[in-house]
């Protein structure tokens, strides 16, 4: 199939990009790695009046691991950050999540904040925001303005980005010491989108007992969802509580059922992977001396 007919933009600059954006008042879309949105256009499933294409703004182009951060630009694709050593030293969970992304020629073109805009409730990246605290900087005709990842998913492909605004960057914050990641899923096939994924974050005393625990789980509700498991934790021991954390999970999702998988198989899904997902991060937390990994 083909698109439907559409104009197209390829500004210069990133104020010409959001100034275009505004005078196209909500008909148009933003153009990055197209990895999500070029399907849809072929599938007509998307038929917008313009295109802005913004492949062309080098200084979105960009990978920053500054203290305390990673600052991910609107056109770096997901290999690139996925391959980044400073990255993966920084923000472990990136990489984590990144390797679980469709298939190396996906991630070849796909962008990080493509992704979180695009706000697939099976894709992975939206997970990662909102376990790590993230943030989404926006620039619009008239100013800039930040999303916390807590407001940044709305409902199933829509996200806090509106008509006329245009994510320039997302900010992910290095996990505290002590800390470990994982980021686990099951597909029907390698590279499908996720029947349930689950991203964990992990925090231990130096002794290795769990002090906190949170995960973040997709494919599971009509976005990504947010889990405080701490409430788990044992008095002594410093494990979950198996019952407690599966009770955490359950309240928190919303499962349906599709021709992929039905409601029961991916909460129990849910449960089995949030296990794995908890137990692999505080492995990681505990070794090399509880350094994030």
């Amino acid at each position: 199939m083909k698109p439907a007919p559409f104009t197209y933009h390829r500004p210069c600059t990133v104020d010409e990009a959001v100034q275009r954006l505004d005078e196209l008042d909500g008909a148009g879309k933003v153009l990055a790695g197209g990895q999500s949105l070029v399907p849809l256009l072929s599938m007509r499933l998307a038929a917008p009046e313009h295109l802005v294409d913004i492949n062309g703004l080098t200084e979105l182009d960009s990978v920053e691991v500054a203290p305390g951060q990673v600052r991910v630009g609107a056109t770096a694709r997901q290999a690139r950050v996925e391959r980044d050593p400073a990255v993966r030293a920084a923000v472990p969970l990136l990489g984590q999540a990144l390797a679980q992304v469709a298939h190396p020629t996906i991630r070849n073109r796909g962008t990080v904040v493509g992704s979180l805009v695009h706000a697939d409730p099976a894709s992975e990246l939206p997970a990662v925001l909102l376990l790590l605290d993230g943030v989404v900087e926006v620039r619009t005709a008239s100013g800039r303005r930040e999303v916390a990842a807590t407001d940044m998913f709305l409902g199933p492909m829509s996200s806090a980005v509106g008509a006329g605004e245009l994510a320039t960057a997302a900010r992910f914050p290095v996990p505290a010491p002590h800390s470990g990641t994982s980021f686990v899923e099951v597909s029907r096939r390698h590279g499908d989108f996720a029947l349930c994924g689950v991203a964990a974050l992990v925090v231990t005393d130096p002794a290795g007992a769990i002090t906190s625990a949170r995960a973040a789980l997709v494919g599971v509700a009509p976005t990504a969802v947010l889990v405080d498991l701490t409430p788990a934790v044992h008095g002594t021991g410093g494990g979950l509580d198996a019952r407690s954390r599966d009770a955490l999970v359950e309240a928190a999702i919303d499962p349906e059922t599709d021709i992929h998988a039905s409601a029961d198989y991916r909460r129990q899904l849910a449960r089995v992977l949030t296990a794995r997902a908890v137990d692999e991060a505080a492995l990681r937390a505990t070794a090399a001396g509880g350094a994030s990994r």
